[in-house]
């Protein structure tokens, strides 16, 4: 089931892509398999996935030595200072930096293990107040600074979330909000190449606006039981 449910995810991408004049290399697809088993995972590794994505930081701390496959892991949740150790020996790419308190730690953590972190700053595109992530643009680039000066951390781009809703021209807006930050920022030599954007109910118009990341969990996984735990299914 998880073979086919990856098949016309990517079947999905690729007709974006086309639609967008994009090439299909550009866009790295995250399994989101917060919840899911060790098993569902492994599956899904088995069937052509490659970056799985995680929202709990010892969740992804206690499954990442269980799976056999060669796989990535991002972290994608909201990410507390104190979590940051749980997440920063398996995490490729930590999705959701939003202060210069958390670089601080995510640095200071690094470069205890010798690692370079690859992150992605949070930006609230929506201004939904239920959402985590700068707005400002003075907050963005101060936290953008702060991490362009860390000798341990690599700031590679931006994350967004936009509404659950079917109105697509609030979803595309909050896009394309990101991409022209991007833009904005590269202008200041920031030299960010990431835009981890667009979910199941929306990763379409995330790929037609210049996504590079698209975190995609029900599409694959099916629905969550949050009734239950993964380490039990």
């Amino acid at each position: 089931m998880l073979k086919d449910n990856i098949n016309n995810v990517e079947k999905k991408i690729l007709e974006s892509c086309l639609k967008s004049g994009r090439n299909r290399a550009e866009i790295r697809l995250i399994a989101v398999s917060k919840t899911h088993t060790i098993e569902e995972i492994e599956e899904a590794a088995g069937s052509g996935a490659t970056d799985f994505g995680e929202n709990k930081a010892q969740e992804l701390n206690a499954k990442f030595p269980k799976i056999s496959k060669p796989v990535y892991w991002h972290f994608i949740g909201h990410l507390q200072t104190n979590k940051v150790k749980y997440i920063i020996e398996p995490a490729e790419f930590i999705h959701s930096v939003d202060s210069i308190k958390l670089a601080e730690e995510i640095d200071k953590r690094a470069k205890s293990i010798n690692k370079v972190q690859k992150v992605l700053l949070e930006i609230n595109t929506s201004d939904e107040e239920t959402k985590f992530g700068l707005t400002s643009e003075k907050d963005i680039l101060d936290v953008a600074d702060y991490c362009r000066n860390c000798g341990n951390i690599d700031l590679k781009g931006l994350m967004t979330m936009a509404p659950y809703t079917d109105d697509e021209k609030i979803i595309r807006s909050c896009f394309v909000k990101l991409r022209s930050i991007k833009d904005s920022m590269n202008k200041k030599d920031f030299n960010l190449n990431e835009l981890s954007m667009g979910m199941t109910n929306d990763f379409e118009i995330a790929i037609e606006e210049g996504a590079t990341m698209i975190r995609i969990g029900t599409a694959i996984f099916g629905e969550r039981d949050y009734s239950k735990s993964w380490k039990v299914i």
